[in-house]
């Protein structure tokens, strides 16, 4: 197919100066609007404008522009149907075989804290969705591009077929177009359910649509029976890990990117140096320290037959001395924001070990998503936090300034962990954990068992359970193991007999008030 006009009009701008030079070199005619016309023209350009095109001028202020026969037949008539060009030669119209468009910045005029339902109603974009898809829907006889990463693909294409586009590459860019002017359309309905006309948001729009693009196909998921994609959020959070870059090493797996996830996720929420280690979802070691190596190596301490094939996040760049040190053990993931490049050769020794950098952010989502049965689950984040000054001693013995500080690294540490949650803490590591047990007093069990199975004394250390304790028993095996301090939500009928325990036993305790289930 032979391309002889082509129309540009397009809100994100990059590199569509140099998309035109090289049309207007090939003798396409390029008809385009508004800002975008000015601009070609201004880079030299010759330039069709909309209204001497189409013989009307624009108006209601730009709203009407390219909603003309012209421009719509022009894209949606078929060469190979003869009534369509009887009907484009008795209306002396033209075809247009390439459409660049893509569309107004809604989602970014709406992120704004300022943004007025006013202002976001003027920025839906009425005109560019229409030719999108007129387009996209005939893809078998015209090109449309809506993403400035495809030019370069698009004039690729022109030069390997003596200017023309081949259907295949015609249709992923039909493709595409849907899934823009979809996820255009969706990203305006969340935010428009999710308002009153009087310009006040509610927690939750009525109709949540969900906008994701693949980013590749994987060997199989949590199981290898099992299928499974990576798809990536189009509204992306910085920092998040669909964001990662990977240096090195095989292909993730389900089950890396899920580990991944939770391991940094974790490590994220710490503002000294720290290191997590994760297998199957739980941190299985902790700690913060003056420096990644030794966080690393208090984190592998706790647990180093769990370390095994496990998933370790930094919060701190990555130096030669830690990699030398993490490569030792059977890792699967090292994530951290930055690597030097001695450590980069020293990781290269170990050519298997996926290797990933992601900028360190403290973003997190705008939803918690959780798929049932015919159905989905949506919360806000688990992003609450708490200070010294949001806990509540309830015991006649207070906490020292050092168990404090080791009751909220602790307390950090359990909202990372599968619920029913206990987690042993002392000088910035974790020294056992309990994860995941239908009982709190097997999680404790656990725990303790963990601790005597690496070596580490729980004397004097402190305790997070993420949620209450509804009876003493479960204090009671915390303090049985060495523990000194508690830190844990409160809440319980039985509170007051679990404070008479702890005071019974000479220990102190505080509540925050907060619980940190994790299913």
């Amino acid at each position: 197919m032979s391309i002889k006009q082509a129309l540009i009009s397009v809100s994100d701008k990059t590199g569509v100066v140099d998309l035109a030079q090289e049309l207007n070199q090939r003798g396409i005619t390029i008809i385009s609007t508004g800002g975008t016309a000015k601009l070609l023209q201004n880079a030299g350009i010759p330039v069709i404008e909309i209204s001497d095109y189409t013989g009307f001028p624009e108006m209601l202020d730009g709203r009407v522009k390219t909603l003309h026969p012209k421009i719509h037949a022009g894209i949606l008539a078929r060469n190979d149907l003869p009534e369509h060009q009887i009907a484009m030669e008795k209306s002396s119209f033209a075809n247009i075989e390439l459409v660049v468009v893509n569309l107004y910045p809604f989602s970014q005029t709406v992120a704004k804290p300022d943004c007025s339902l006013e202002n976001a109603i003027e920025n839906i974009d009425i005109g560019g969705p229409t030719m999108v898809r007129a387009a996209a829907k005939n893809y078998q006889k015209v090109t449309v591009v809506t993403n400035p990463q495809d030019y370069t693909l698009l004039l690729d294409e022109m030069k390997n077929n003596n200017g023309d586009v081949g259907i295949a590459r015609r249709f992923q860019f039909a493709q595409n177009a849907f899934s823009h002017t979809a996820a255009y359309d969706n990203t305006i309905s969340n935010y428009l359910t999710a308002i009153e006309a009087d310009n006040n948001h509610k927690d939750f729009p009525e109709s949540l649509n969900l906008n994701f693009n693949m980013v590749q196909n994987l060997r199989y998921g949590e199981n290898p029976h099992q299928k499974a994609a990576f798809y990536r959020d189009n509204v992306m959070t910085k920092g998040s890990l669909a964001c990662y870059t990977q240096l090195q090493g095989k292909e993730l797996s389900f089950n890396n990117i899920a580990d991944t996830d939770a391991a940094w996720e974790c490590v994220k929420s710490f503002d000294k140096p720290a290191c997590v280690i994760v297998k199957h979802a739980n941190p299985c070691g902790v700690a913060i320290a003056d420096n990644a190596f030794n966080a690393y190596q208090l984190a592998l301490a706790t647990d180093p037959t769990s370390a095994f094939g496990g998933i370790i996040a930094f919060n701190q760049t990555l130096d030669q001395e830690t990699a030398k040190a993490v490569i030792k053990q059977f890792v699967e993931v090292i994530i951290a924001p930055e690597i030097t490049n001695d450590a980069k050769q020293a990781l290269a020794q170990k050519k298997n070990i996926r290797v990933l950098i992601l900028p360190l952010t403290k973003g997190h989502h705008q939803f918690d998503l959780k798929r049932i049965g015919g159905g989905l689950l949506v919360q806000t984040p688990d992003s609450h936090s708490i200070s010294v000054d949001d806990l509540k001693v309830v015991t006649k013995l207070k906490p020292t300034p050092q168990q404090l500080e080791d009751l909220l690294f602790a307390w950090r540490v359990a909202k990372f962990v599968k619920s029913n949650t206990i987690v042993f803490c002392n000088n910035g590591q974790t020294l056992g954990i309990g994860a995941g047990q239908m009982s709190r007093i097997d999680s404790a069990k656990i725990a303790s068992i963990k601790a005597q199975h690496a070596g580490l004394n729980l004397a004097e250390s402190v305790v997070a359970s993420d949620a209450f304790f509804p009876f003493r028993d479960g204090l009671d095996v915390v303090v049985a193991a060495g523990a000194k301090a508690v830190i844990q939500p409160g809440g319980s009928i039985r509170d007051d007999e679990v404070i008479t325990a702890a005071d019974e036993q000479g220990v102190t305790m505080v509540y925050t008030g907060i619980r940190h289930f994790r299913h």
